[in-house]
């Protein structure tokens, strides 16, 4: 029973720690009750260890998952059923993997062991096709902008280790309790537990009063329509949008403006890729780039290409089943229309699982056909590109990161912007699946994330909400509420240099997936350690 709880207690506190209305500081001591109860299994002579340890480390999990994510109901509930349990499964088995090891490592080496697994597998989800990284560790610091400031150079990876050492730390000073019973023991212990936490906090407190940059002064607009995606959002012409389009704009436009950004799939009626160029929504488009030369116009959009030819089937290819010898790419895009003659487009790369991708394709198709897990959203494969491209305005001074949706949840992969020239960044979205709930909230908070790793200022248009301006220290200087229509006008400043970790990258993850399979080897070719 007493394990019982203590898996029960650790899933409860990593849910009551999250964003956006958890207590963060809960995070640090989360896994603990969880090592408590798997150290005692180990040690004890209970029989079917293996399965007791997975049982209370999947209780811990579902408990967090459910918690944190079961918002994902609102969009579908095989969807949310999928990512929660499976997920679940997931981290109960590095539980599982770290209780097999440590029968045969030391102390030491078995607990360095699960830190570079847990990141290593935080690094998997950020990587593979079923990746889903939204409870990635460092996610949790989200709303407590003022800890993390060095996330500048560790990306949030340095939040990840910050709660595995802290959480590792109580651990052996729980086992060191039980052998000394010692007064002393817990005030020197509490004592660095707190230096552990503080000089962190500390030091990012230095730079986030210090913190500042000089660059070029953008005068921008995002919109939000707030059009309900389940009812009218596809079922409305791109003309009509247009003319929504000019409406909201219209209310904050001025001789100043330089950019208005509309979300993801604004125009959400399928534009012909090879027709867009002569079709009467560019030309509206144009128009009023026109009556407004010094405006640039950033805009989600649905794209799809049709053809018949056999030999421009890729994997990303859809079928249409109604036409014999007809394939199509589906386009999640944005586009940049301004004075200049071409168009700049940027086609999603970082897909949802089952709503836009079909992962590992080559194993699952002939199992379950071409069915796939409805998330929330247009269900069809979507074409992606490798580049990650970047928006010239039409003074060539401002260089705009076209960061669709889910995109914004990828640290490394927003580098790629940055790297490419991107001196701010905007992020189209549309998080009217969810509801009033906590999906959306965390969407914008992991925004904030991006702003600090990459030290540039973002422009957030949401369909729904919440659109906001976001500086370059993760604080939110505007914003316009959820379930609400208008537009947000406000001021972003331009940045030319790259942080540590733009340069960098995820190089915590890596460094932690070489240790992780140096000790794994070790523990392999090593005898297993009497208990």
């Amino acid at each position: 029973m007493n394990r019982l709880l203590f898996a029960l207690a650790s899933g409860l506190l990593l849910a009551l720690g999250w964003p956006t209305y958890g207590v963060p500081l809960l995070l640090f001591v989360a896994f603990v009750p969880l090592l408590i109860a798997e150290h005692q299994i180990r040690q004890s002579n209970v029989k079917r260890k293996a399965l007791k340890v997975f049982g209370l480390s999947y209780l811990t999990f579902v408990i967090w998952n459910l918690i944190t994510t079961s918002w994902l109901r609102y969009a579908d509930i095989f969807g949310a059923s999928f990512a929660v349990f499976v997920n679940s499964a997931l981290m109960a088995t590095l539980i599982l993997v770290y209780h097999k090891y440590a029968k045969r490592l030391s102390l030491n080496r078995s607990l360095l062991f699960l830190v570079t697994l847990w990141i290593s597998f935080e690094k998997l989800h950020l990587e593979w096709e079923f990746c889903w990284p939204w409870l990635n560790l460092g996610n949790g610091f989200s709303e407590q902008i003022t800890w993390i400031q060095w996330y500048e150079y560790t990306g949030t990876f340095g939040g990840t280790l910050w709660i595995l050492l802290l959480n590792i730390f109580v651990f052996k000073g729980v086992l060191k309790y039980q052998d000394r019973k010692s007064k002393t023991l817990i005030k020197s212990l509490a004592l660095r537990f707190a230096a552990f936490i503080l000089i962190p906090i500390g030091i990012s407190l230095i730079i986030f009063n210090n913190y500042n940059h000089e660059g070029e002064t953008i005068n921008a607009i995002v919109l939000q329509p707030n059009i309900d995606p389940y009812s009218d959002k596809y079922n409305i012409s791109n003309l009509k949008f247009s003319e929504l389009f000019f409406e909201l704009s219209n209310t904050k436009i001025t001789d100043t403006t330089d950019f208005v950004i509309a979300p993801e799939t604004f125009f959400a009626e399928s534009a012909r890729l090879t027709e867009f160029d002569n079709s009467l929504l560019k030309s509206r488009l144009k128009r009023y780039v026109y009556d407004h030369p010094k405006v640039n116009l950033l805009t989600g959009i649905s794209f799809i290409d049709w053809f018949h030819d056999k030999s421009k089937i890729r994997e990303e290819t859809n079928t249409y089943k109604l036409r014999p010898n007809t394939w199509y790419d589906d386009y999640n895009s944005a586009i940049l229309i301004n004075s200049s003659d071409s168009v700049a487009q940027y086609n999603k790369s970082k897909l949802v699982v089952g709503v836009e991708n079909f992962p590992y394709q080559s194993i699952l198709k002939p199992i379950v056909g071409d069915a796939l897990i409805d998330l929330g959203g247009t269900v069809a494969m979507k074409t992606t590109q490798d580049y990650r491209s970047v928006f010239t305005s039409s003074n060539g001074k401002f260089k705009a990161a076209p960061i669709i949706c889910y995109e914004s949840v990828y640290g490394e992969f927003v580098t790629g912007y940055v790297r490419n020239g991107a001196n701010f960044l905007t992020i189209v979205t549309n998080d009217a699946w969810w509801n009033e709930t906590q999906g959306h909230k965390q969407h914008l908070s992991y925004s904030r994330l991006r702003a600090i790793e990459t030290r540039r200022e973002i422009a957030r248009s949401a369909n729904t909400g919440i659109s906001a301006f976001i500086n370059a220290k993760g604080e939110i200087i505007k914003s316009l509420n959820y379930n609400k229509k208008g537009a947000l006008a406000g001021q972003i400043t331009t940045n030319e240099k790259l942080t540590f970790y733009v340069k960098a990258g995820d190089y915590i993850a890596r460094i932690s997936v070489f240790i992780m399979l140096f000790v794994f080897l070790i523990g392999f070719f090593r005898k297993k350690r009497q208990t």
